[in-house]
């Protein structure tokens, strides 16, 4: 069996390996249909879920997995979310959502000016790539959480889903 993971990022493509060991996992680029910077539950879930049927759809035997970064706010305090999606071969869709911790105000303001996470993360670190690499999760945990893991723990939560169902 194959798995599709509707992204090329090395760290939700690692995190789907991670937790699929057994198949063979495959990133592909996908449109998530949402907001390059989702800014709701709402939104990141439904960007998950459309790069999970792409990746379904693309071929009817296998599995597609969809994972997505977001931010959402909660009595004006910004969280880091995080959801994944799920979408077998009879066009089941299970869905699962991860850890969320707050961000720091000036995160917060860089985002609402219209920049992405990632570059502000990149930014605010001094580094290149935080989203691909440790995540706005690992540098906001002094590294006790990497993206990947952080993904992981989701796919768990996905792949147990559908397992029940099998």
């Amino acid at each position: 069996m194959k798995i599709y993971v509707g992204s090329q990022n090395p760290t939700k493509i690692d995190s789907v390996k991670r937790v699929f060991s057994e198949y063979e996992v495959i990133g592909m680029d996908v449109e998530s249909k949402v907001a390059a910077q989702p800014f709701s539950d709402d939104e990141t879930l439904e960007g998950a879920i459309n790069r999970a049927r792409e990746c379904a759809f693309f071929d009817k035997c296998d599995l597609g997995i969809g994972l997505e970064g977001g931010v959402m706010e909660i009595e004006g305090d910004l969280y880091l979310c995080n959801w994944g999606a799920l979408v077998d071969s009879k066009e089941n869709v299970y869905t699962a959502s991860g850890a969320r911790i707050p961000l720091p105000d000036e995160i917060k303001a860089d985002l609402e000016k219209g920049k992405e996470l990632g570059e502000v993360m990149d930014e605010f670190a001094n580094k290149n790539d935080v989203r691909k690499n440790e995540g706005a999760i690992g540098i906001f945990t002094n590294g006790s959480i990497q993206r990947e893991e952080m993904f992981a723990h989701v796919v768990k939560l996905l792949r147990g889903q559908w397992e029940l169902q099998q």
